[in-house]
């Protein structure tokens, strides 16, 4: 049996087309149970999925999509638990290809799918592109390390050996990160499978996005506060992502410093050159899907590195202060 659950808080719009999606996949249905946990919505989400007789309705105070998870798979029957979020519409054979790695290797534990996008936004297609490449990374590693809740599938012996997800994050931000980092650093094994496919709809405009990246930054300060090691290196994350970040205090640091010694104004240009010189992969990468997110993308990787900065840097604060 396998057990999937969807936490949900207030997606009366999209909650209909997501179990849709889930109770036409290729499987018998026999072999599997769909779990919505209405985590204390206002609207009519829950009245929508009383609609659908199959689908198992949990209702709990509003505690974050964390402790909704966490709740689903207390009331699983399978011995397998997949996520995806109400905001998702999985492909037809999701759920077969989700749980086809457990079968292929018995040491598998986890399991991260992927996102697509219909949308014709230059946003929505930047971000998607901005996916794939991380999962280019993903693909070049034989064991992940990362394993978001949109697509993800657990053994759920071992997912609750973990306690499952963190309940101190208030938001559906990190704390899958969080949990997959804890079994990684354990030894266990978890896998990307690109053909585990749900369509998402991704900001739509570059103000939400770049608002959406300080957020991501900020509760991974959170995620990584007891794996420290992976602020060096994960298998999600490109390594000169990390050198971006640091562009706006380097930018900074060079400003201030040529104000104060005579002649060094050629280091705020060697910075500003270096940054743009990191952004070529990426460009030449997006440019041949969308020629126009190629060209916009160094300016657009330019915002995106100060408000993942920020995100970064009043994270960490939020970390410490938590710590002591």
């Amino acid at each position: 049996m396998i057990s999937v659950i969807i936490p949900v808080y207030n997606a009366e719009k999209l909650i209909a087309d997501c179990l849709i999606a889930l109770l036409n996949q290729n499987i018998d249905f026999s072999k599997y149970e769909i779990i919505v946990v209405d985590d204390g919505s206002s609207d009519n989400t829950a009245k929508i999925v009383e609609i659908f007789k199959d689908v198992q309705l949990i209702i709990q105070k509003n505690r974050g999509p964390a402790a909704a998870r966490n709740e689903g798979v207390r009331h699983a029957k399978g011995d397998i638990v997949v996520f995806t979020d109400s905001d998702c519409i999985p492909n037809k054979n999701w759920i077969e290809q989700m749980i086809m790695p457990f079968r292929d290797n018995k040491e598998i534990i986890g399991v991260k799918g992927a996102y697509r996008t219909n949308q014709k936004e230059l946003a929505a297609r930047f971000v998607q592109i901005e996916y794939e490449d991380k999962y280019d990374l993903l693909c070049k590693n034989k064991y992940i390390d990362f394993i978001d809740t949109y697509s993800a599938a657990f053994k759920k012996e071992v997912f609750n050996k973990f306690g499952g997800y963190n309940i101190s994050f208030p938001v559906a931000c990190a704390e899958d990160v969080e949990l997959t980092f804890r079994m990684f650093s354990k030894g266990y094994k978890m896998v990307f499978n690109s053909n585990a496919i749900v369509y998402h709809s991704h900001p739509k405009t570059f103000s939400d996005y770049f608002k959406k990246k300080y957020k991501f930054a900020y509760w991974r300060m959170l995620a990584v506060k007891n794996n420290r090691t992976k602020l060096i290196k994960d298998s999600h994350t490109p390594q000169i992502m990390k050198f971006q970040v640091l562009f706006l205090p380097s930018l900074m640091g060079s400003i201030l410093l040529s104000l104060f010694m005579h002649g060094m104004l050629w280091l705020t240009m060697v910075v500003i050159v270096l940054f743009f010189v990191s952004t070529i992969p990426f460009t030449l990468k997006a440019y041949k899907k969308a020629k126009v997110i190629g060209l916009l993308s160094p300016y657009i990787l330019l915002v995106r590195s100060i408000f993942q900065f920020f995100g970064v840097f009043n994270g960490s604060i939020n970390a410490f202060l938590q710590k002591n």
